[in-house]
């Protein structure tokens, strides 16, 4: 195409994007139906994890859940079929293991079927300063928080490519925004679920699969036990967030085939002016909203939770 031709095309688009984003400010997103839809959710054996796969089961999906926790599967499966799941199938899978997820995969694959919608949910953190971080879990938190992420779409996402339908969901953080004092393995790691999601959006556009959804879940602090401990400076701007409400935001943001959910909205304002403003004053304002010290306290999730 012309440049010029291209140029203009480019310009009358961006406008009318633009102002279609502020008309759904105000008018609902028309929401689609996950009903019989397969749904596979990891790490939901708890928190979030859970919280999703019982709003799925009670929309009527067909809910498939992974942990690495038996006793929380058999909670969240107990408590699915309370909400009326249709069909509820739980699988013990290790995400850190690349032979597990295919392995399970493969078995999902056969005893449920394709999976349309998949949750990478699980996640761990290890709250140290990256000094002080041991190896082996600075590489668990790579292989549960991104590397999982590959092995699950390099199992999943080809049918979902083959019948052009489908949604990716990645629970990645708001650290996968910005960095965050002691959390530099866990930020590296969002980041990359971050640049991986958008880069697997772009590839379905290029290959034409429009029916291949992608979002992307970067919420603030999360009040779920991971990160029991932690030190929110100005609760009242920025507070932790309540498991239920996260839970609603993404169901919506899934079933609006939205593309990036940031919970809150704050944060929406408050990374479009980290792009532009200069280094010292992105410094002091992480150092006001808590981020130097956020995990000076940090517990982290016990055994039992």
């Amino acid at each position: 195409m012309n440049f010029f031709l291209e140029t203009f095309k480019v310009i009358g688009l961006f406008v009318y994007y633009l102002l279609e984003s502020l008309v759904f400010l105000v008018v609902p997103r028309r929401k689609k139906n996950v009903s019989g839809e397969i749904v596979l959710i990891t790490g939901a054996g708890n928190g979030v994890g859970r919280l999703l796969s019982l709003k799925f089961a009670s929309l009527g999906a067909t809910v498939v859940l992974w942990d690495i926790n038996q006793e929380g599967l058999k909670e969240t499966s107990r408590l699915a079929r309370e909400n009326g799941a249709v069909r509820v199938h739980s699988y013990i899978c290790d995400c850190s293991k690349r032979q597990d997820v295919y392995r399970v995969a493969d078995q999902v694959k056969k005893e449920v079927g394709d999976v349309s919608i998949l949750v990478n949910n699980a996640g761990i953190v290890t709250g140290k300063r990256f000094i002080d971080s041991p190896d082996s879990l600075v590489e668990k938190t790579m292989e549960v928080n991104i590397m999982a992420h590959f092995w699950t779409c390099k199992a999943f996402l080809p049918a979902m490519i083959a019948s052009n339908h489908g949604h990716l969901v990645s629970i990645a953080s708001s650290a996968g925004l910005t960095g965050v004092n002691r959390l530099s393995d866990y930020c590296a790691s969002k980041f990359a679920a971050v640049g991986f999601a958008e880069s697997i959006d772009f590839e379905m556009r290029d290959l034409g699969r429009a029916g291949v959804k992608t979002t992307i879940v970067c919420p603030y602090v999360i009040n779920t036990g991971m990160f029991a401990g932690c030190r929110i400076k100005w609760p009242s701007l920025l507070p932790a967030l309540e498991p239920e409400y996260v839970a609603e935001k993404i169901m919506t943001a899934i079933r609006c085939n939205q593309e990036i959910l940031l919970l809150p909205r704050i944060l929406y304002f408050l990374f479009a002016f980290k792009n532009i403003l200069p280094v010292k004053v992105t410094v002091l304002l992480a150092g006001y909203f808590g981020n130097l010290h956020l995990m000076d306290n940090f517990k982290g999730r016990t055994k039992k939770d």
